[in-house]
């Protein structure tokens, strides 16, 4: 494609090749992040992931060798061939990864009389094709690959030897691992090595296509339809700092609100106020924790965006005060698709300053969602994302602490928006094959931005769709998933290949959306859900309701537990966001990302880590009352019954329904709140520690869980220390949040003890 090397330059960090066919650049981001770049459509990345100056001004060298061009950091080696191939290595000369120098072999085509006998009974058929992609690299296996990541993926947690899609998409089919494509566009994925690991981040919105040796085992690859050849080489000495090098590049989940760490209770299918209000009620009846309940589309007037069914949800805002009172935030969805009604204010508001895309003939594009027409916000355009940004006023007036973008894809259900509707690219025109995989990405960012402004508090965002970089403004859920045992069994590895993906506050469905749950399927799906950083129970129209209380006692008191452990541990949770806000670590994470080394965590789908310190073992087999339980190296501890297990072996735990097997790392100091039914509900000046034997430290984070005030030094954090003599000391490492913990409880073995603490060093003797 490129042909041979003619010359070079180098100019402003950035190492320009100059080739018969065309142009190729490498630019050293970091000593460890190497950006491969040629201008396929564009001169300019126009990336709508990374966003500030990541460029790190290091100092690399360029050196002429007889048949490729050498380019040195203090981490790696670059060797840039003819045709363009670049191959990477470490800094010991260790060969990473390399351009693989063959052709593609393409797979035997399906004769045209058996695509007949498919059509004919009904079977998808598949595309094929033989030829190229537009862009695309292919780089050589070496055939010991594992593959992680690619962000809201179905199937399992390796993902060698599968091929997907990026193309975001609204099916409403139970999915499988089969799914190529859901709603979510993360070209990003981790290559694991006996010896090596390194990440790869194809920064290309248009519909890609990755095969990670499904077609043939000598190679994988990436491609696109259209768009520049632009991705990012990401070296580390492990796991975690690939994640951190990714999460450099793109951002990192900023801390959340305490409040959004709690229980959500959401429906689609609350049709009135009394609905709300009766469930609300149900769940402090029960003293079951919860903090949040979701208002799906039917509170707005006729789907309109930003307005209020006064007829079914009474004075707008009232329900949302008297919830409040109640220790109650409220959620409320917003969908992209705007009603085309004249005298509708946000209608009109759009077509008076073009707000909204438009057809190749200048006409305003119209296709239809909920409210019936409607026209779709162009969220590249810059005005247009500050007038919807604006709108999020309505609904903090009215005392929303949250806001749902759903069906952002975007989802229109007269077919898929057509890949030429015109749409704004900041400062340029553009279609929607280009913006398609982004549009969830900047609508999330508008109303980030515009809860920011007029909320002042961290904004709580969820989106369904979204991209590379969306973490730094939304949480996330996998979308419209089935009370299926399948769908549960797969959400480990889902979240988990998010979470190393960079979306690091994500959830499922708890108990699924759509189908009829049972009540062992709820009873196990919240004892996932319990240790999943977005906790919300939904479920639709049409489908078996899923409050906890509908499903007999056993069940009741089942959630009831694992939403109190949730509460519990809090503290926790929130320590793991302060991390993630550093690291890009997300707090649900698979055994892998700890024990690369381990051969059985390679492909553990049915467990995962909270944090590094807990180990979670969920039953996800209907009728299963035994788990065969793998722990990783270490001593370890049953958090239920305090039992000491050796890890690097496997063993058979008893699981009755009651009881999600979880582990505790030996030296851990696990920080508990007191009983509470919601955040808020008192002050939290109490901290309970579990302390299990062993050598360990833990640094514990505390702020006023609201407001940005941490970023400028207001928060308190502590350091507590186990030696295996069985001492405990407490320090205050940093003191700039006026609410120091006036009592620690410690638990150790069975036995209790208490202390008061004025912010002075305690040393404990267990």
């Amino acid at each position: 494609m490129f042909g041979n090397r003619k010359a070079y330059e180098v100019k402003e960090g950035v190492v320009t090749l100059f080739f018969e066919k065309g142009i190729g650049q490498i630019t050293p981001y970091t000593d460890e992040i190497i950006n491969v770049f040629s201008p396929t459509m564009c001169e300019e990345h126009r990336s709508k992931a990374i966003e500030g100056e990541k460029k790190a001004g290091i100092h690399f060298s360029v050196t002429e060798r007889i048949d490729h061009l050498e380019i040195t950091t203090a981490a790696l080696k670059v060797c840039v061939y003819d045709d363009f191939k670049v191959d990477f290595y470490d800094k010991e000369d260790r060969l990473l990864c390399a351009d693989y120098r063959g052709d593609r072999k393409f797979g035997m085509a399906i004769s045209e009389k058996c695509l007949e006998f498919l059509r004919a009974e009904g079977h998808d058929v598949p595309e094929q094709s033989d030829e190229n992609y537009a862009v695309q690299v292919v780089k050589k296996m070496e055939g010991d690959e594992c593959f992680y990541g690619l962000g809201d993926k179905t199937g399992f947690l390796n993902k060698r030897h599968y091929d997907y899609e990026m193309w975001n998409s609204d099916n409403p089919q139970a999915h499988t691992d089969a799914f190529k494509a859901l709603y979510k566009s993360i070209p990003f994925f981790i290559t694991l090595r006996r010896d090596c690991v390194y990440g790869i981040f194809f920064d290309n919105t248009y519909h890609s296509y990755f095969d990670m040796g499904k077609e043939k085992d000598d190679y994988f690859f990436f491609g696109a339809n259209a768009g520049n050849l632009d991705y990012y080489f990401i070296a580390g000495v492990n796991m975690p700092q690939i994640v951190k090098n990714y999460t450099y590049l793109t951002g990192r989940t900023p801390l959340p609100q305490l409040f959004t760490l709690g229980y959500h209770q959401s429906r689609w299918g609350y049709e009135t106020s009394a609905d709300v209000r009766a469930v609300a009620a149900k769940y402090r009846d029960l003293d079951i924790p919860i903090d949040t309940i979701h208002l799906d589309i039917d509170y707005m007037d006729q789907y309109k965006v930003f307005t209020w069914n006064e007829q079914d949800f009474g004075e707008p805002g009232a329900l949302i005060k008297d919830l409040a009172r109640d220790g109650f935030k409220v959620v409320t969805i917003i969908d992209p698709g705007v009603k085309l009604e004249e005298g509708y204010a946000k209608y009109d508001e759009g077509i008076a300053g073009g707000y909204f895309a438009k057809t190749p003939e200048g006409e305003t594009y119209v296709n239809a969602v909920w409210p019936g027409d409607a026209v779709f916000p162009d969220f590249g355009n810059p005005v247009v994302r500050n007038w919807w940004a604006d709108n999020q006023k309505y609904l903090v007036d009215l005392g929303v602490r949250g806001v749902w973008n759903d069906m952002n894809e975007p989802a229109s259900f007269r077919g898929e928006l057509p890949e030429d509707v015109v749409f704004t690219d900041e400062d340029q025109p553009t279609n929607h094959a280009a913006m398609h995989n982004v549009y969830g990405h900047l609508m999330a960012k508008a109303t980030y931005e515009g809860l920011k402004k007029y909320d002042g508090r961290r904004p709580f965002v969820i989106t369904r769709a979204c991209y590379s970089g969306s973490q730094k403004y939304t949480t996330a859920w996998t979308g419209d998933n089935q009370s299926l045992w399948e769908h549960l069994q797969m959400a480990i590895p889902q979240l988990c290949n998010m979470g190393l993906s960079g979306l690091a506050y994500i959830g499922t469905d708890v108990g699924g959306f759509g189908a009829d749950v049972t009540p062992e399927l709820l009873s196990r799906w919240v004892e996932v859900g319990c240790f999943s950083p977005l906790f919300r129970n939904h479920s639709s129209k049409g489908s078996t309701r899923q409050e906890p209380w509908l499903f007999g006692e056993e069940t009741l008191q089942i959630n009831k537990k694992y939403i109190e452990l949730r509460y519990k541990l809090l503290p926790y949770m929130y320590d793991l966001f302060w991390e993630c806000e550093k690291t890009g670590l997300a707090p649900m994470r698979p055994l892998i990302l700890h024990y690369e080394k381990d051969e059985e965590a390679k492909n553990e789908n049915g467990e995962f880590l909270l944090g590094s310190k807990m180990l979670v073992a969920p039953v996800v087999e209907q009728g299963q009352t035994h788990k065969m339980v793998y722990l990783p190296e270490g001593v370890w501890y049953d958090y239920w019954t305090g039992e000491k297990k050796e890890g690097k072996n496997f063993f058979i735990r008893e699981a009755p329904l009651d009881v999600c097997p979880i582990y505790v790392k030996a030296g851990t100091i696990l920080p508990n709140y007191e009983p509470m039914h919601y955040v808020g509900e008192h002050e939290l000046d109490t901290l309970i520690l579990d302390v299990y034997d062993g050598n360990g430290s833990y640094i514990h984070y505390q702020d006023n869980g609201e407001d940005f005030g941490y970023q400028s030094g207001e928060y308190n954090q502590y350091e507590f220390v186990i030696l295996a003599d069985g001492t405990l000391t407490i320090d205050l490492l940093h003191q700039g949040y006026d609410k120091l913990y006036k009592k620690f409880i410690i638990r150790h073995k069975g036995h209790t003890q208490e202390f008061a603490f004025t912010g002075k060093k305690l040393t404990i003797w267990l």
